[in-house]
Formats: structure tokens, sequence, C-alpha cells
């Protein structure tokens, strides 16, 4: 928000606003819009860069999509929708951007029973299944992330405790959840899920460090081939692994921090936000590596702000309210607007 008043405060006549609203709440998104129109009625030119395609539809006039580079399509806004907007960019149509692969649920692989972490989030129990996708929604602020660290035990729970895999059930730790088969991936990855100034090589491996070596050694050509390997499965776009992985794409950085889960190698997977700040393209790609981890039988905890993005990929999706885990439903029995209902509190 200070950002956006400060460019402001110049009083520009052409605006150019790059993803202003991928940190704000819902309530400040419309806020902002108010703003954007008022501008609008005093002559300001706005640029408006953005992957939230509904947010396009609303306030902009013309469009440009860019893929890879180059234009894939422009035109009125008032003639677009959607569908036609993520077929431009993602160069498949919208109905195969959720891939519904294949697969059979199993046993409960994690049982986190009664989790608390007061003032963060309530006791909260979940199940998950072998080869489910668990999906977590709700508004900014509802406690879905801080429930999922508590799962993995980045922040210590008050009370409540975690079963993997059948394992004795105990308060999680990071080291404890590492060896068990969990892995997180964070929210944030420029702060908290990458070394951007290390190579992609060693963000990959840095949790499976002593499989590459012996003595304190580490074999640098068993820790590339492992590093290309994923590299080459996941479709990294990057000059080789040595390339600092604070040079790559959004989405590119993205998928080492997945790899980083893949390289371990993790069963179950706790996903906070793993689409967030990546165009449509690399989500299209974000999910159908989602689907066939699933497939080959991991689980996945699946945090997001998007209710299509649930809906499209989740077997059982719950909402969070105030801290609490207030609904678990599986993802047939839910509409977008009861999702929404039930985050805002209006069940």
């Amino acid at each position: 928000m200070i950002e956006i008043a400060r460019a402001l405060l110049m009083r520009p006549q052409v605006l150019i606003m790059d993803e202003p609203t991928s940190s704000l709440t819902q309530s400040d998104t419309e806020r902002l819009f108010q703003v954007i129109g008022r501008l609008r009625g005093q002559g300001v030119s706005i640029i408006y860069v953005s992957h939230f395609l509904e947010e396009c539809l609303r306030i902009c006039d013309r469009y440009t999509v860019l893929k890879d580079g180059e234009t894939a399509g422009s035109g009125e806004m008032k003639d677009a929708d959607v569908d036609h907007l993520v077929a431009l960019m993602t160069g498949r149509p919208v109905a195969d951007l959720y891939p519904r692969i294949s697969r059979r649920m199993g046993p409960a692989v994690l049982e986190a029973t009664a989790l608390e972490r007061k003032p963060r989030h309530g006791a909260a129990t979940i199940r998950l299944h072998e080869g489910e996708i668990f999906g977590l929604a709700g508004l900014v602020g509802a406690g879905r992330t801080d429930l999922l660290r508590s799962v993995f035990g980045l922040d210590a729970a008050h009370s409540g405790e975690v079963a993997v895999l059948g394992r004795p059930a105990g308060r999680p730790t990071p080291e404890r959840s590492w060896s068990q088969g969990v892995g997180f991936l964070s929210e944030n990855r420029k702060e908290e899920g990458l070394m951007l100034n290390q190579p992609i090589r060693d963000n990959m491996t840095l949790t499976k460090l002593g499989s590459f070596g012996r003595f304190g050694w580490i074999s640098r050509s068993r820790q590339t081939a492992a590093a290309q390997r994923w590299a080459t499965e996941l479709a990294l776009k990057c000059r080789d692994t040595d390339q600092h992985a604070g040079e790559l794409s959004g989405g590119n950085q993205q998928k080492v921090a997945l790899a980083r889960l893949l390289v371990h190698p993790a069963r179950i997977l706790l996903l906070d936000e793993p689409t967030r700040g990546i165009d449509v393209g690399s989500k299209a790609q974000v999910y159908e590596i989602i689907g066939r981890l699933a497939a080959a039988g991991k689980s996945v905890i699946l945090v997001s702000s998007y209710l299509p993005e649930l809906l499209g990929l989740c077997d059982t999706i719950g909402v969070m309210r105030r801290g609490e885990l207030v609904a678990v439903r599986p993802r047939a029995e839910w509409t977008e607007p009861e999702l929404l209902s039930w985050a805002v509190g209006k069940d």
C-alpha cells in the first residue's frame, strides 16, 4: 500500500502497476480499484499487469497476453473471457488446466489430532490419505499457513500431536518431519524457500547432502546428476544447474523449491500457495506436477487463496476461518460460492 501511495504522490499521467494486489487483502484490493477508477476519471492512463484474470476483466478496457516473451493475443476486454485468456497464456484449452489424473486413495498417511497453536489457530484435526490432495481454503490471515507450519513443526504447537505413516504420534519438529518423509514448501520462496544467491544444484539437494558423499565430502558429480535429473523431469528452464536460483523466473524458482522435496524424497508434501506470483503457463505445469505426484501415491496438503485451483485439483477441501478449521468435505460437495460463504462466516 505504501508503494502504491508513493507512485500516486508523483501525480503520474501514465501509471504502470505490476501485480499490485498480489499481497493485498480483499478489502485493500477493493480500495485500490476505487482509486484506479478515480484516476481513470482524471485522465490517467494505466498499464495493469496481473495474473488474476478476474481483476483484468473487471477493470481493464483492452488486453495484451504475453507468452514466452512474445505477444500471444490482444483485443478489447469486453470481447474476452477467462477461458479465452487462459488458452492464449497456456496454449491449451482451460478444461485441460487442472489435470484429473486417475488415482486411487489408500490408507491414512498423516493424522494431525487436535493440533493447536493459540492465538494463530485453534485445535484442528486433519486426516490425509495416500494419493490424496487435501486443500485448505480461507481468507488471508485465516490461519491456513499457521496450521500447515504447525503440522510440519516449524512453529511449535501448544497441544495436539501428529502421526505419520503409522508411527507413534508426537509433537512434530522439522527434523522429525523430514526424517518421516514429510516435506514443506513455503509461501515465501524468496525469503524462506530458496537460497537465491546459490546454484540450483545446491538448492535442490540441500536437505539430502549426506547421500552425495562420504566422511563429510560431497561428490559434485553425483549431486549434479541428481539435480539435472529433476531439472529435466520438471522441464526447468535454466542454463544448467550451476545457475543461481535468483536468476530464474518465478515459475522456475518454484520448480526448484518443489524439486528439493522430490530429491529428499518426501512422501507427504505440504504446499503453501505453490502457484503464488507465477504466470498461468507455469501454474499449469505446477498443477500437472502435483497431479502426477498424487497419482504416484504421494499425498499433498495444498493451501491456496485461489478457489478454482482448489476445486480443480483437490479431492478434499477444508475451510479455515479466524483460526478455526470449520468445515471439511469432499471436493464434489463444494462450490465456489459455498467455499467463500464458509470462509467469510455466512454459513
